[in-house]
């Protein structure tokens, strides 16, 4: 049994799929991050980043009890490995899959968040912030699109690196962009919504961005204005 910490962003959502996709029993345990849940001692202990996803894996192939994992590309991998699953095992492959993990974790989701956090959460819309890194969620959609040029899958089969980078496409629109002037980007992110586990990982989440009401002020202190140290002392 997996349990997945875990609110409705592009990388908690990653896991869903992952797990999904594997068909291993998991229990989602809600992280509510707008009223400050992932700043309690008891997810501290299992995230002490005080990010989600994480997961506590109760059995581990080491039989040593339960072991903790969190930031998404770790989890990614540790389960990739954990069921021999959607990563290949031969180094070159192996390799190519990892570099794409890693340019999703280093690049794809920090520039298309900070997209999303100057477009649509910030109280002051500030254009400077907004052209970057639009433009820079542009450059990387490039990037992706002639990846996927004559291929399924971003790594040739479909792996862990597609898993990664598909829920950052998602909110495209949202991220000023269109995915029209990336057809082989766009071929690849309609077979991967067709694909059953990203329909079941998906089924009942809300739409990236939207929300009821907007955000309080209470809501986008926890959320952007307070770090853990800041929490303790509090």
């Amino acid at each position: 049994m997996i349990e997945l910490y875990y609110a409705e962003t592009p990388n908690g959502l990653k896991i869903k799929i992952m797990l999904e996709e594997v068909g291993l029993a998991y229990k989602v345990i809600p992280v509510n991050i707008s009223e400050g849940d992932q700043f309690s001692p008891e997810f501290l202990a299992i995230s002490p980043n005080n990010k989600i996803p994480a997961i506590v894996d109760h059995e581990p192939t080491d039989g040593a009890g339960p072991l903790a994992v969190f930031e998404s590309g770790a989890i990614l991998l540790y389960l990739a490995d954990k069921l021999k699953q959607l990563i290949p095992i031969d180094l070159r492959g192996r390799t190519e899959v990892l570099k794409w993990l890693f340019w999703q974790v280093g690049g794809l989701g920090p520039m298309a968040g900070q997209n999303g956090h100057f477009s649509v959460y910030a109280p002051e819309k500030i254009p400077y912030a907004i052209d970057r890194y639009t433009r820079e969620t542009s450059r990387l959609y490039g990037v992706l699109d002639e990846q996927l040029w004559g291929r399924d899958y971003i790594a040739g089969d479909y792996s862990i690196a597609d898993i990664a980078c598909y829920p950052w496409i998602v909110p495209y629109a949202a991220h000023g962009q269109d995915l029209t002037r990336y057809p082989d980007l766009k071929r690849w992110f309609d077979k991967m919504a067709a694909r059953p586990a990203v329909i079941r990982a998906y089924e009942g989440t809300t739409p990236a961005y939207r929300r009821d009401k907007p955000m309080s002020e209470k809501e986008r202190d926890i959320l952007f204005g307070q770090g853990q140290a800041d929490r303790k002392k509090s």
